[in-house]
């Protein structure tokens, strides 16, 4: 493969981290310990760890530094300060309030916005994100494009949404039962794919026409705003602060992960526009965060986040994170292992449902994908698929999504491209013997969120 197409790290190791490396017996015990699901192995025994990117950044010098001069003043912190001015400079949005994580600002999204018997359109959902919308008594609707269910497709903006089912998702329920649209950047479960700007544009002429508002799930926005750079024309010679800036001008609002593209191993935020919406915000983060000033944070970790935001938007270090995601599963694909097509943002996911064809979606080729994963190579994968779907509320049945996926998602500035050959070596032998593979079925089974806590054997 030549490495000259791939950019090299733009930055240098100051701290290394010597993970323990078990042996194949050990891998297997380890593994079956954790009934099978990979989010119950330690992480000590995971050689290379890809579960997640969310709060698995290494963070920066300058960063480390910030902690340093953390405020931690119960109110009117002065790292809350600089993080609210910083994320206004960025983002445009004229009010936040910091949460814990992502799921603290999805939570009071949803109790400020949502009443019983709403829908709330989005394109694709994402587990957490669906689970309070529908715990306030509102049902998801996905209105993404179609293509972005088949992982053979090769288009440039998979995550778009689709204009024709908002039109008919409002004809259907009428458009004062929609509250908002939730337009994620990138879509995760498509595969970490982007949405252009031409269709958050368009989104946004809809949502105006019917009075309805749009938030984004904004935790990839920089890598949204890479392939804007890269794909869409007309802004190919824009900066990434720029094409961020605008994309974020075209939403009233967004939750904000801070621990994925604001490069921090915890917090997140809620911003928004509107005067009447931050005051309920303010009233509810004390309910379930902490004081509007730190929302459950500590004055070091607001610190590191205003860094990391601006860490962010360096050229260098995007193209270094995307192009080292596009290496591993160009890889990957050179030596014919189905993945989902293009390469998205943050991770490589594996499409399950061809590399085991054997197996039927009810005896769960993702979940046993990625456990074999673990055994052949040490590397800790994520299951997104049948599990991660869960069951339908009224009838009890599976949720069975079109794409069955494993997602070996990478951690920004933490592995070298040397790792992803390990990586990309250990899904290859595994696909040669894919056969032998055999599927699980359910020892505990968690009433929601199953794929936390799910126990499995092999069948």
């Amino acid at each position: 493969m030549d490495m000259s197409k791939y950019p090299a790290e733009p930055f240098r190791i100051k701290v290394v981290e010597v993970p323990n490396i078990l042996n194949r017996e050990e891998r297997e015990e380890a593994i079956k310990r954790a009934g099978y699901n990979t989010f119950l192995l330690d992480s000590q025994d995971c050689y290379i760890d890809l579960l997640t990117d969310s709060g698995t950044t290494a963070m920066s010098d300058k960063q480390w530094a910030g902690l340093m001069v953390g405020d931690e003043a119960y109110a009117g912190s002065k790292n809350w300060k600089r993080l609210e001015a910083t994320v206004k400079e960025y983002y445009g949005f004229k009010h936040l309030v910091p949460t814990h994580q992502g799921r603290g600002a999805e939570n009071l999204l949803s109790r400020i916005m949502i009443k019983e018997g709403d829908y709330v359109p989005g394109n694709m959902y994402f587990t957490t994100t669906r689970y309070h919308q529908e715990a306030q008594g509102a049902t998801f609707v996905d209105v993404i494009i179609d293509e972005a269910h088949d992982s053979t497709i090769d288009i440039p903006f998979k995550g778009n949404i689709d204009l024709k089912k908002l039109e008919d998702l409002v004809n259907k329920v009428g458009a004062d039962k929609i509250p908002y649209i939730c337009l994620a950047v990138t879509v995760n479960l498509a595969g970490g794919q982007p949405v252009s700007m031409e269709n958050i544009k368009a989104v946004r002429a809809f949502a105006d026409k019917h009075n309805i508002k749009v938030f984004s799930d904004a935790t990839r926005c920089v890598e949204n705003s890479y392939f804007i750079k890269k794909r869409e024309k007309g802004y190919e010679n824009m900066e990434i602060k720029d094409i961020l800036k605008e994309m974020m001008s075209y939403f009233d609002g967004c939750t904000m992960s801070g621990k994925k593209d604001c490069l921090v191993n915890i917090g997140g935020f809620l911003a928004m526009n509107d005067e009447n919406m931050y005051t309920q915000a303010r009233e509810l983060v004390v309910v379930f965060e902490g004081m509007p000033s730190y929302g459950g944070l500590a004055g070091r970790d607001m610190e590191a986040m205003a860094i990391g935001i601006t860490e962010s938007v360096d050229y260098n270090y995007i193209e270094h994170r995307i192009e080292q995601v596009a290496y591993l599963g160009d890889r990957l694909r050179e030596a014919g292992v189905p993945i989902v097509e293009p390469v998205g943002g943050h991770a490589v996911f594996l499409d399950a449902r061809r590399f085991l064809d054997h197996l039927t979606q009810d005896e769960f080729p993702a979940q046993s994908l990625a456990a074999h994963l673990y055994v052949e190579a040490g590397v800790r994968s994520m299951e997104r698929g049948i599990i991660s779907a869960g069951r339908d509320k009224i009838t009890g049945d599976h949720h069975r999504p079109k794409l069955e996926l494993v997602r070996l998602t990478i951690p920004r500035r933490v592995y070298t491209y040397r790792h992803l050959d390990i990586v990309a070596d250990g899904v290859i032998n595994l696909y040669k013997k894919r056969d032998s593979i055999r599927g699980l079925k359910f020892v505990y089974e968690p009433p929601m969120l199953r794929f936390f806590n799910a126990r499995f054997e092999l069948i």
